[in-house]
């Protein structure tokens, strides 16, 4: 059995200013597709599926950028055309396994997941089966699944979950080719726009539970719920429950619907209360305090509105500006990505004091540069490997930089990225088990890491392009009223 394996992944923020160009996608190709062993990512999944199953992997391309603007047309028509050629080159095949997003736009394509699907599926025939795995933050219509026979989110966020849908949707190939299996598919649209929402507890926990319960029944496939990806002004935009079965069109509507009430009914409850970045240091400064907490470890602060992860410039510095204003002690902040700032620690060396304004260059909305003489404490190539979600997978931030401002130790990176786990800390001497405030830039995918090793998790959410105020975001091409846009949005 021969399994194709390629995709395009991208989670696009059409608020951003600037498009993503070929030149800010990294790009496997061959033999570097296999080697992605042994980094619980979507890729490693479908590879070490195939050897497991005896199945032949056969690498195409493997596109994906940084979330970030829409994406310059010629970029992604070149990914797509390559990938296309590449199957038609490397026929026949028992089937085709495709890593995307879910909300990818590109510039005159609001749907880029559903164009190449559909043009995969017109280069492969009609009886190859196509299975797609996602991020749980897609935007997604029926045309899409209509030209797939499996569509697999992650289910959990942060998603320490995507090699092990891979792995199933490699399955699922051999089950249709083995035992000949057909699939039906139903999209299930519900018109909210969710906030980013864990799955480790809360309504997040307690809705996917529904999920899972439901995906026992024996007829039953998949479930997948996809929270949505609101930072985007696309007619698309909502959260979806996608179900395949095995051939029931009507049974996977009828659950469908069943689950979408789930998530209608506790639309509220995704509604939560915004911090300012002062209000979030207070707050953390009082568990610190708390000695009614035994529990041991830092207290962590995410700044939830600028999250590289959902396409903001991770160079905001309203939070770190509130603990500086608040005089913190056994603090640190990992980290604000500022290439200037880095290169100019590293031209001066570890032991120099140096002026600088650090952050808040890429817009007026994330703050403005913090002006400060500091201290260059340590230095770092910025090459690590993560240890929590996507754990093995390589991470560069380019240059790394670890300054000491008014007694407060902040990283400073050069390439655009949320903070996964302590790795950017550890790699300049910050031991963030030592330290009584942790603060960094991520929305969920931090918790993978410190959600049991943190005292207390508080939430930042002061102005930036990944706000939990969902609502203040502009929206013409909306297709229907969405929830809490929209006090009267309807779900039928």
């Amino acid at each position: 059995m021969r399994i194709a394996i390629a995709g395009i992944v991208h989670e696009t923020n059409t608020y951003c200013r600037e498009q993503t160009p070929l030149s800010d996608f990294r790009v496997a190709r061959g033999d570097d597709i296999l080697a992605r062993r042994g980094q619980e990512s979507a890729v490693d999944g479908f590879v070490s599926a195939c050897e497991e199953f005896g199945v032949e992997p056969v690498p195409i391309l493997v596109a994906g950028a940084q979330p970030s603007g829409t994406i310059e047309a010629g970029a992604y028509d070149g990914f797509k055309q390559e990938i296309l050629m590449g199957l038609r080159d490397r026929q026949p095949f028992d089937g085709v396994v495709l890593t995307l997003h879910g909300a990818g736009v590109v510039d005159g394509i609001d749907d880029l997941e559903a164009d190449l699907a559909i043009s995969v599926r017109e280069v492969v025939g009609a009886h190859v089966p196509i299975v797609a795995t996602f991020d749980l933050h897609g935007n997604i219509a029926q045309p899409m699944a209509d030209a797939l026979d499996g569509v697999l989110a992650c289910h959990h966020y942060p998603h320490i979950d995507m090699h092990e849908r891979s792995r199933e949707a490699v399955r699922l190939i051999q089950r249709m080719v083995n035992e000949g299996l057909r699939t039906a598919i139903h999209v299930e649209r519900i018109p909210v726009a969710l906030p980013t929402t864990t799955t480790f507890f809360g309504i997040g926990q307690e809705v996917l539970a529904y999920m899972l319960e439901a995906e026992g029944a024996a007829d039953v496939i998949d479930i997948s719920w996809f929270h949505g990806f609101p930072y985007a002004d696309t007619p698309l935009v909502s959260s979806t429950v996608v179900v395949t079965t095995s051939g029931d069109q009507q049974r996977a509507a009828s659950i469908a619907k069943q689950l979408g009430h789930v998530i209608w009914e506790r639309r509220e409850a995704f509604q939560i209360e915004s911090l300012s970045a002062t209000e979030a240091v207070s707050k953390a400064v009082n568990a610190v305090a708390d000695e009614s907490n035994r529990k041991a470890g830092p207290v962590v602060i995410n700044e939830t509105s600028d999250n590289c992860g959902g396409g903001a410039p991770g160079d905001g510095t309203h939070l770190l500006r509130a603990m500086l204003d608040a005089h913190l002690v056994n603090a640190c902040f990992g980290f604000i990505v500022d290439p200037e700032v880095a290169a100019q620690a590293h031209a001066a060396g570890v032991g120099r004091t140096i002026s600088v304004r650090l952050g808040g260059k890429s817009d007026g909305l994330h703050g403005t540069p913090i002006e400060a003489d500091v201290y260059v404490k340590a230095l770092h190539d910025g090459a690590l490997i993560l240890q929590a979600m996507g754990r093995g997978g390589r991470l560069d931030l380019g240059p790394l930089a670890r300054l000491v401002i008014e007694g407060i130790d902040v990283v400073v990176g050069s390439k655009r990225s949320q903070t996964f786990d302590a790795e950017p800390f550890l790699a300049v001497g910050i031991d963030v088990m030592r330290y009584d405030i942790v603060a960094l830039k991520s929305s969920n995918h931090f918790r993978g890491y410190f959600q049991e090793r943190a005292r207390e998790i508080v939430t930042a959410d002061p102005p930036g392009m990944t706000t939990l105020k969902v609502e203040v975001f502009p929206r013409q091409h909306t297709s229907v009223p969405l929830w809490p846009l929209d006090a009267n949005a309807q779900y039928e």
